[in-house]
């Protein structure tokens, strides 16, 4: 069975995901939208990805820049058995409408709210629930890596409270508009999106967050207390993620002494735009003391959801029923590290 996918919004996200769909053995990109004749919609073209206008003056922007346009929305969601979202936030409800209409199974992004979609996605916590689902949304990056990273301790009984504090990129880098600020900006809503954002997949777990914005673009950091249910080991939690699937450990020892360590680390490996899937953490970062566990963990932003689009189509369209296998296909036409595989500390060349 090959998955015929649409990407309503070739932008940041929407183009990460297109190669990464591209790239699957069992699904194929049926088409892009674009509203406006920029590079990103010129480099579609190149990559053989047929061209589609979001809006009917998109269509005519496209058209009137003299590139070959394949219709409207309209017209791409009558090719496609699945739509993903990556419309400007906030749009996506209102693109709901047009989904349920044409009668098109739709994956959301996390700007859009829970509640207008009705199921929010992690492949490692709810792959299994999201079988054959029509319109499901992927969680935004900070809660895919906190779930990464979380679910295996809340899995086993472990977890009693959590604390997290979300220190967070200004803007992504290619963004000139909102910034970069000369601030540090604390978000004045409490808890932060992100406790509620998890417990929209992961029911009971007991999480408390907070955010703060900083003038950086590169990742998102987390700081994260975790109080346990009985005493654990260092070498216990270490030994249990390290099975867990998009988690990659670092060492500060090594010279990872920061993001911007972690991203040339990135680029040093030669993955398309220097993207970064896995949550990291830092292997000398973390404690367990007793029944309270600390550690610090990092999140590429532009890049960290996309394997779990790629999941969450082969849920939706029951390609696969198996969880892991899901991730072990994804993972490996990505060039995503497995589980425990120890990273090369050089250059790819």
């Amino acid at each position: 069975m090959t998955v015929k996918v649409a990407i309503n919004g070739y932008g940041t996200i929407g183009k990460r995901v297109a190669d990464a769909v591209a790239g699957q053995p069992d699904m194929k990109v049926v088409g892009v939208t674009k509203n406006r004749p920029s590079f990103e919609a010129r480099r579609a073209l190149e990559l053989k990805f047929p061209l589609y206008g979001a809006t009917d003056k998109g269509v005519e922007a496209l058209r009137k820049a003299g590139l070959p346009v394949a219709g409207g929305l309209k017209e791409l969601l009558a090719e496609c058995d699945v739509v993903v979202d990556c419309a400007p936030e906030d749009l996506g409800a209102e693109n709901l409408k047009a989904y349920r209409e044409r009668k098109v199974k739709a994956v959301f992004q996390g700007g859009e709210e829970h509640e207008a979609i009705g199921w929010s996605f992690n492949a490692t916590a709810n792959y299994k629930e999201s079988l054959g689902r029509d319109f499901v949304r992927v969680v935004s990056c900070n809660t895919t890596g906190l779930i990464r990273t979380l679910y295996p301790l809340h899995a086993m009984g472990a977890v009693e409270d959590i604390y997290a504090v979300m220190v967070r990129r200004a803007v992504d880098p290619n963004d000139s508009k909102k910034g970069p600020i000369n601030a540090i900006e604390p978000v004045l809503k409490i808890p932060s999106h992100h406790g509620p954002d998890v417990a929209s997949v992961v029911t009971g777990l007991p999480i408390h967050t907070m955010a703060v914005k900083v003038p950086t673009t590169l990742m998102h950091l987390h700081a994260v207390v975790v109080r346990l249910k009985r005493p654990m080991s260092d070498g216990e939690v270490a030994e249990l993620w390290s099975r867990q699937p998009r988690v990659l450990t670092l060492w500060g020892s090594d010279g990872f002494a920061s993001t911007a360590q972690v991203m040339e680390w990135a680029r040093d490996q030669r993955r398309a735009r220097g993207d970064l899937y896995e949550t990291v953490l830092w292997g000398d970062g973390f404690k367990v003391e007793g029944r309270t566990l600390y550690y610090y963990q990092a999140i590429h932003q532009e890049s960290d959801v996309v394997p779990e689009n790629v999941d969450c189509i082969r849920a939706m369209m029951r390609v696969t029923e198996d969880g892991p296998r899901s991730i072990e296909i994804t993972d490996k036409a990505m060039g995503i590290l497995r589980p425990g595989e120890r990273p090369s500390l050089t250059a790819r060349v």
